[in-house]
């Protein structure tokens, strides 16, 4: 048994405390949902055990412990101090040998004979409690990574970024140790939406957590444009219960501010494939995803990316309103 790597063929939702969330969700999807036709490109994902391998033999685990406990809980003042020494002494730090000769090894095995095919190198926080953490944008990831030496630089990166600013604040606020967080890195065949689009899809309506709705947006290029707030994305509604009866699901399409102002970045039967898909992600996880997808624009096909349970609104009554609170005691009739 590799202690290192977990291929994502091997990964499952409930490797979540050695591979993170994104890749656990990641392995799901690939070892489970590839046979209902959905495309999700392949990956390993180096463990939590890796992690802690690399904070041994660089004798790291005392100097982070103290940066944290000298860290202002209160202001907050010396957070950027603390995150920048955290990250640095993780950047200064070498990969142990045996880490790195199998992360090179994965690499190549995924990339068969192109040793420069390039790669999504993700960053996936582990905790304990899964329900209970939410590290959705706290960590850095690295795209079109080509190369054994810019895979190792962008892992170490990616292990740095576990003490991001934003992220060592999340910590403090939501009561995680931070000696009890891993950082697991996911390596995965690029996508090459550069060359056509991307975006994300929600298996609820966002605003008002409407759940027979399926929200479709996307942009030419990276869907990063989209989270950095660079152009409006186009955005398709589809109807949940007109798309289970197989039939016309599109209820709206809505043009976005971007190059190719007058092109959608789907079409309609790539809409319906991607809400089809989502269906499937949403009624085997049992919840409304967060779903990110790509369109490769050299072979033309569609890719699930990433996805994770939406938390926004999933968790809020459907049937409520509005919900009101009285900060006064009313008269006991019975007792």
């Amino acid at each position: 048994m590799n202690l290192y790597i977990k291929q994502f063929n091997n990964i499952s939702i409930g490797d979540f405390q050695s591979v993170g969330g994104k890749n656990s969700y990641l392995g799901e999807m690939f070892s489970k949902l590839s046979s209902n036709g959905i495309c999700v490109p392949d990956g390993f994902a180096t463990t939590a055990f890796a992690y802690q391998e690399f904070l041994t033999k660089n004798s790291l685990h005392s100097g982070l412990y103290n940066l944290m406990n000298q860290l202002d809980k209160t202001n907050y003042t010396n957070l950027e101090e603390t995150g920048l020494k955290a990250r640095q002494l993780l950047l200064d730090a070498t990969f142990p040998e045996t880490l790195q000769k199998e992360i090179l090894c994965a690499y190549k095995n995924l990339c068969g004979d192109d040793t420069y095919s390039a790669v999504a190198v993700r960053s996936s926080a582990t905790a304990e409690d899964p329900q209970e953490a939410n590290f959705a944008g706290l960590h850095d990831s690295y795209l079109n990574i080509t190369g054994e030496e810019a895979l190792i630089i962008a892992a170490k990166k990616c292990f740095a970024s576990l003490f991001t600013n934003r992220a060592i604040k999340y910590r403090e606020d939501n009561s995680f140790a931070h000696e009890k967080i891993s950082l697991s890195v996911g390596i995965q065949k690029m996508v090459r939406p550069d060359k056509a689009s991307s975006g994300a899809c929600f298996t609820l309506e966002p605003e008002p957590g409407f759940r027979d709705v399926i929200l479709i947006s996307g942009v030419w290029g990276q869907h990063e444009n989209i989270v950095q707030g660079m152009v409006t994305p186009d955005e398709f509604f589809i109807f949940k219960p007109t798309l289970i009866q197989h039939k016309n699901a599109i209820i709206q399409k809505k043009p976005g501010k971007k190059e190719k102002q007058e092109e959608f970045v789907l079409a309609d039967g790539e809409i319906t494939q991607l809400a089809n898909w989502a269906l499937v992600i949403e009624n085997h996880f049992q919840k409304p995803m967060d779903i990110e997808w790509a369109k490769d624009g050299i072979t033309n096909e569609l890719f699930i990316i990433q996805a994770r349970p939406e938390t926004a609104h999933s968790q809020k009554n459907p049937l409520l309103v509005k919900a009101y609170a009285s900060s006064e005691k009313g008269e006991m009739l019975t007792q």
